[in-house]
């Protein structure tokens, strides 16, 4: 299974930006996907993650509730991140996950058995 990330870049505060994660050897419809992020000097942080229960799936930072959405669209077999109001705080490389087990609300990225390559997210102040 590949993971293959587009979107990101940069963008001022208040911004925002989709970021994709298409998925190649697995129908995304089938399995949990997430996103986290890493800032420089910080740990890996989860966003949101999405499974396979019909219009119940999506879990997310409580922080980040709101400002970020997670989706997914089957027949392009690709998950999207949607980013509005971002901050400068906000920028990290954002990576897209995908885990075997469609019914996970884990937020433990160890629980993921496969990821994108990452993509950078810079917000300017």
């Amino acid at each position: 299974v590949q993971l293959v990330q587009t979107g990101g870049g940069l963008v001022q505060t208040g911004g925002s930006l989709r970021l994709s994660c298409a998925a190649a050897g697995k129908r995304i419809g089938t399995v949990t996907v997430a996103w986290f992020r890493q800032a420089p000097g910080k740990e890996r942080e989860f966003i949101a993650g999405l499974n396979t229960w019909h219009n119940r799936g999506s879990y997310y930072e409580d922080s980040l509730w709101g400002r970020f959405v997670i989706f997914r669209d089957n027949d392009r077999n690709t998950a999207y991140l949607d980013l509005t109001d971002l901050r400068p705080e906000d920028s990290a490389v954002y990576y897209c996950a995908a885990a075997e087990d469609g019914n996970s609300q884990s937020r433990n990225g160890g629980d993921y058995d496969y990821w994108g390559q990452g993509t950078q997210v810079t917000v300017s102040a």
